[in-house]
């Protein structure tokens, strides 16, 4: 398999389009076309990591967190670190490709591993995205309306939440006059045609709106096709930021603490007691989520773990909701699991002999001192 291959299985999973706009998700450095011999999994890139990749022989290295995330100016080999990792990826012939916000906004992504992690069921996403899907509505003869909606199915067309083939048709009376430099495959030219014809009614993710479209067309057997594309503001089911769910069973809220820490296997974090002692429902954003805390309240959590908040922060939702932060590294790293088992069924299914490591050393910069 070549890079180029495990990107794109990869990014069915996590589409690259749902990464948020200043992000820079994707390949960093490398070529995507050399053939995979094994790969490395890690949350950051270090020299550490690449020594690691080198040792096993991995010249495909995938990161949560991007390498390259600010337009590099110069490649400084003397006084700049991150210069020197880029000539040892390269002189290693190593490809590095990184999958951040669009790893944190879908479905069994960073938060939902986390939510995982805390034994949380009926879990869903804390705010799902919106306006990223189009309605296709297309008209065609009866007789052709299977064959069409099979290939926009085919094409990624039709997804609502866990289901897939979702459309709606109607039957009416489509009318149509070619002119003289037209072939019509139904009638004749300069002729007024009535037909009984289909119309299908599909929602198209924004980032497969082109392939789908492409193939529709191919598929229909009119010369000149009629079909309508819709935005929409609805929220897309499949994709968006944090998780919340219920607890096996209630705890207090020293007890909750207790099990976060066990769980995720923390000894030290920062936490603001919340209004209710008991703790039934929890919202959880793996890395940086302060911005989702009135979200978190808004959904009926007691609950609420991220990482990166302020000290004011602390103080303003102080009472409202138990408020705790796990550390940036602490709540994301479990998604590198997730990563693992599904690449490593891609590789299975396609008779490859690549192996996946993941880093076991930390490439988390935060010590806690103990005295």
């Amino acid at each position: 398999m070549t890079g180029s291959e495990i990107i794109k299985y990869f990014e069915s999973w996590a589409p690259k389009e749902i990464a948020w706009q200043k992000d820079n998700t994707g390949l960093q450095v490398g070529s995507p076309i050399r053939k995979v011999k094994n790969i490395l999994l890690s949350l950051d890139l270090t020299e550490m990591v690449v020594d690691d990749a080198i040792k096993k022989n991995c010249n495909f290295i995938i990161t949560h967190h991007p390498f390259l995330f600010h337009p590099i100016k110069k490649i400084d080999l003397h006084k700049d670190k991150n210069s020197r990792l880029i000539e040892k990826l390269i002189k290693n012939e190593i490809t590095l490709y990184s999958a951040h916000t669009n790893l944190d906004s879908t479905k069994d992504g960073v938060s939902f591993q986390l939510a995982k992690k805390l034994k949380l069921h009926q879990v869903d996403f804390l705010v799902k995205l919106k306006s990223n899907q189009f309605k296709l509505i297309v008209f065609l003869p009866e007789n052709f309306a299977a064959k069409v909606l099979d290939t926009i199915f085919n094409s990624g067309g039709g997804i609502i939440g866990e289901y897939s083939n979702c459309s709606f048709s109607t039957n009416g009376t489509g009318t149509f006059k070619g002119s003289s430099k037209t072939n019509p495959n139904f009638g004749k030219k300069e002729v007024v045609e009535k037909i009984n014809e289909v119309k299908i009614e599909v929602i198209v993710d924004s980032w497969k709106l082109n392939n789908v479209i492409s193939a529709m067309l191919k598929a229909h057997p009119y010369q000149e096709p009629a079909y309508d594309i819709i935005p929409l503001e609805n929220t897309n089911q499949n994709y968006g930021m944090g998780a919340v769910g219920f607890l096996e069973k209630p705890l207090t809220q020293k007890q909750f603490l207790d099990f976060v820490a066990a769980k995720l296997k923390i000894k030290n974090f920062r936490y603001a007691a919340g209004g209710k002692n008991i703790i039934t429902k929890a919202a959880v954003c793996g890395g940086s989520g302060s911005e989702y805390i009135d979200d978190a309240i808004g959904s009926g959590a007691d609950a609420f773990i991220t990482a990166d908040l302020k000290y004011h922060t602390f103080q303003d939702y102080q009472n409202r909701i138990l408020l705790i932060d796990a550390g940036h590294y602490e709540t994301e790293i479990f998604s590198l699991e997730e990563v693992k088992k599904r690449l490593a069924s891609c590789i299975e299914n396609s008779r490859s002999n690549i192996k996946i490591f993941k880093y076991e050393g930390s490439t988390n910069p935060i010590i806690f001192y103990n005295n």
